[in-house]
């Protein structure tokens, strides 16, 4: 081989050499950025919960609104773009829209309005959406809850995810498993999770 042939040859595989690295590079960049857009998605607050119960029977107790988050619920909770209204003494209320509701299967809600009296921006729920995923998980059913948009960078995000946490885990599930739930009580003594939310508000 001639001195140009042995400089051509070099040169071609230095370039493919890089090439090959490039693509690497690129690849571990792509992956990366895959991991941030998950980790950003799954940034949102989500619990899930595992019942025995048939799915439908979880589609009507996620409806009783009243029956796992609060009695001191106004407007109809169970129809497509229905919209009610939650209230907690002085401290939170919202004004809520079913946007998505299949039965057996899923719920969406949009909080088209918001007030919080514990937090710098006052409207922080505002355009977020609560989602109620139904699926069957082996021989149980599975409830995926996801609040979208209520994310850590939130003021209210500890309280909030934590208030979440009983009412969907705890109330929610008990609704489902026993019939009777724990919401916030009308006119009665405080439930657990009022007591929770009022003391860690101040």
């Amino acid at each position: 081989m001639n001195r140009t042939t042995i400089f051509l040859t070099t040169l071609i595989i230095t370039l493919y050499s890089y090439t090959i690295r490039a693509q690497g590079i690129q690849s571990k960049l792509d992956i990366n950025k895959d991991k941030i857009e998950r980790a950003m998605q799954n940034e949102n607050y989500t619990t899930i919960v595992l019942v025995d119960q048939s799915p439908k029977e979880v589609f009507n107790a996620i409806n009783n609104v009243r029956g796992w988050w609060s009695e001191e619920i106004d407007g109809s909770t169970d129809k497509l773009n229905s919209q009610f209204n939650y209230h907690f003494e002085d401290l939170h209320r919202c004004q809520i829209k079913i946007i998505e509701f299949i039965p057996n299967k899923k719920v969406v809600w949009l909080v088209m309005d918001n007030y919080f009296k514990f937090t710098k921006d006052t409207s922080e729920w505002t355009g977020t959406k609560i989602s109620f995923e139904i699926s069957k998980k082996d021989n149980k059913t599975q409830i995926l809850f996801t609040h979208l948009g209520l994310v850590p960078e939130y003021e209210c995000y500890s309280i909030c995810s934590d208030a979440w946490g009983n009412y969907i885990n705890n109330s929610l599930r008990s609704l489902i498993t026993t019939g009777k739930g724990q919401p916030n009580a009308k006119g009665k003594a405080r439930t657990e999770n009022e007591r929770k939310l009022s003391a860690e508000s101040k």
